[in-house]
This record gives structure tokens, sequence and C-alpha cells, in this order.
């Protein structure tokens, strides 16, 4: 079997087309919305909250995959977030991009859920901290390769936005085509359950689940919006950090991968929450705009550490469980989506600083819940109880 026909080789293929669709999209957005599609700031608001919706209902994976494999239930939702892309420019008024955005969103976030959930059957727990840190590492390739097409169209070649949202999504389908006709069908290691899964002993991972999400919005959302309105960073500015934390993810995301199956997951949490709360007291009192860059950066770094929190449960779940608690997770990860970005909104109004200081406190509740990890969880699943 060739190197890339195989379970590897498919995710790797995968992670490109959904990584390069989502950031030529989302690198686009802010201009196309205004230039284009006339939008003022409560279209903005509404088009980013619909794009959060199937994040939400990504629970109702599982009951696709009564009727459709996993693997190519994955395929299907790349290739509805490529023609979701593919079809963008070609419908630039509000109702257009409000429906190009859930299309695209509801491949991106069914994708996300399943991209999860393959790996975790298809790796070993042996290999999986180091192949998903391969995995961030191609996740950051791809963006730099969708920044810089989407820089030298319009730069160099003075292209349209509706030629670059086709050329992108066009790419998707080819290699939706490719994965398609030329990779075979994996199969499972264990089956799953076709149904929601809730069960006590995951309780944890549902938490520090929770907390990542809550964190996640606030370097997404935040975090840069700080570097504009405080220290006046323009939009290249803003590229140049975004392909900086990319370039920097590219070499080092496979080197942590690697560590945390080393030293295991409670110490590479640990590390990854004091961190991030030094991090969100710094946001909170910077006043340097080069320090606050640098902030930015190591805080993106974090995300390489969030492979912790997806090998714990691959130790501790029962293997059955794997795809409908994928579905669940994501739901859980993005219930923070919906009320941290307004709730936290309101607070920027009264004191940028306290955002960032709640932010630290986030950090320090997931640091106290990591510290009830089994730290010896290298022999296999934790069988505490017949919950079926």
């Amino acid at each position: 079997m060739s190197k890339w026909k195989t379970p590897y080789g498919f995710l790797a293929i995968a992670t490109v087309i959904m990584t390069l669709n989502f950031s030529a999209w989302n690198a686009m957005l802010n201009n196309f919305a205004i230039e284009v599609a006339s939008f003022d700031g409560a279209q903005i608001g509404i088009l980013q909250s619909l794009r959060e919706v199937p994040g939400f209902l990504a629970f109702t994976a599982v009951f696709v995959l009564l009727v459709v494999k996993e693997q190519t239930f994955a395929l299907l939702s790349l290739c509805l977030l490529s023609v979701g892309v593919a079809l963008t420019g070609f419908l630039p008024s509000m109702y257009g991009l409000f429906a190009t955005t859930v299309l695209m969103s509801i491949g991106f976030h069914y994708f996300e859920t399943l991209n999860q959930s393959l790996s975790l059957q298809w790796f070993s727990r042996a290999e999986a901290p180091a192949k998903l840190g391969k995995l961030m590492s191609v996740k950051s390739f791809s963006a730099l390769l969708a920044f810089s097409m989407v820089w030298l169209g319009f730069t160099a070649f003075d292209i349209s936005y509706k030629a670059m949202y086709l050329l992108a999504g066009s790419l998707g389908l080819l290699m939706c085509l490719y994965l398609a006709l030329m990779m075979p069908a994996f199969p499972e290691r264990t089956p799953q359950r076709r149904k929601l899964v809730l069960r006590k002993r995951y309780s944890l991972y549902y938490l520090l689940t929770f907390l990542s999400g809550a964190r996640r919005q606030i370097f997404m959302v935040f975090a840069g919006f700080l570097m504009v309105e405080k220290f006046g960073y323009s939009v290249a500015d803003i590229t140049a950090l975004y392909m900086l934390n990319h370039l920097v993810n590219f070499f080092i995301a496979p080197m942590i991968g690697r560590w945390i199956g080393r030293v295991g997951e409670q110490k590479a949490l640990t590390i990854e929450y004091l961190g991030l709360i030094v991090v969100f007291v710094g946001y909170g009192l910077v006043n340097n705009a080069e320090m606050a860059a640098a902030l930015y950066v190591i805080d993106h770094l974090f995300f390489a550490l969030s492979i912790a929190i997806k090998t714990y449960f691959q130790k501790i779940a029962d293997e059955g469980d794997i795809a409908a608690t994928s579905g669940v997770s994501f739901t859980i990860n993005h219930i923070a989506a919906v009320v941290i970005p307004a709730l936290f909104g309101l607070l920027w109004l009264v004191n940028p600083s306290w955002v960032f200081y709640l932010g630290a406190l986030l950090a320090l509740m997931s640091l106290l819940a990591s510290q009830f990890i089994n730290r010896d969880l290298a022999k296999g699943p934790l069988e505490l109880a017949a919950e079926h």
C-alpha cells in the first residue's frame, strides 16, 4: 500500500482540504462582506453567530452515522465545505452570504467532529500524540499556503473575490475527488455506538473540553481585537501574526505531540494552564505592542498542547464510544462560543483587562481540573464502571 493510502494519509489530505478552504474563506471574509456584500456590524455579528450554530449541533453527527460510514461522512462533509466556499463569491448579498456560510460551516464542523473520532480510532494510544502533532503541523502549513495564495491573488494578479473563492473551493473539491477515487475504505477497529453517549466517568473530559472552548473564544475574539484597538495593528500586521503563528506551529507541533507521548497528559496540561495564566494576565497588563505580539504567538503555541485532552479521552474511553462522544464534546466546546463573545463583549466596554483576567481565572480552573487526571494511563482505559 502506498504511503499515502493509509489512515494517516487520508487524514493528512483531508486536513489540507479543510484548512485551505476555511483559511482562504476567513482571510477574505471581512473585506468581502463590507466591500461586496455591503454588510454592517450587526449583519457581521449575525453571520458569525450563524457560523457557530452547526458546531453547537455537532452531536447530531451520530444520527447521520446510522446510515453513512464515518469515512464517507467525513468526505461528504469536506465536499459541503468546498462547495460552500466555491459559491461564496457568486452570492454577494446578505442572505446569500448567510446561506453559503451555513453550508460551509456544516461541512467544517461535521468534518472536525469526524476528524477527531477517526484519528482516535485509527491511531493507537502509543502513536496518537505524535501523529496528532504531525496533523497539526500539516494544518499550519496548509493555512500558510492559503494565506499566501490569497495575498498573491490580490497583490500580484488583482484577482476578484469571486475567482478566489471559486479557486479555493475547486481545489478542495479536486482533492475530495482524489480521496474518493484513490483511498481505500479503512475498517472500523471497534464498532461504534450509533446513539448519544453521556457517561459520568467522562465528566472530567467534558469539563476540560468546555474550558478549552472558553479559552479559544478569548483568543479568537478578544486577543486579536486588543491588537487592533489598543496597539493600532493594521490588516497586514494581523495577517503577519497569523502567518508567524502557523509557521511556529509547523515546526513545534510535531515535537509537542511526541513530548506529550513521553510525559503524559496530566503534566502536559498542567504546563499549558500555568502558561495560560501568565499569558492572560500579561494581556491584561501589557502596554507595549511588541510584547503584546509575543504574548499572541505564545498563546497560539499553547493550542498544540490541546492534543493532550484528546489523547486523555482516548485512554479513558470505551473504544465504542469514540464517535458518539466526539460529537457531544464538540457541542460542549461550542457552548462557550455562544456565551463568551456576548457576555465578555459587554465586559470589554467597561474594562478590557477584566476580560483577560477572567481568562486567567478560566485557566486556573482548568489547572485545578487537570490535577484530577490519573497520571498512570499508559497501560489502557480505566474500566471504572459498566455503564452500558
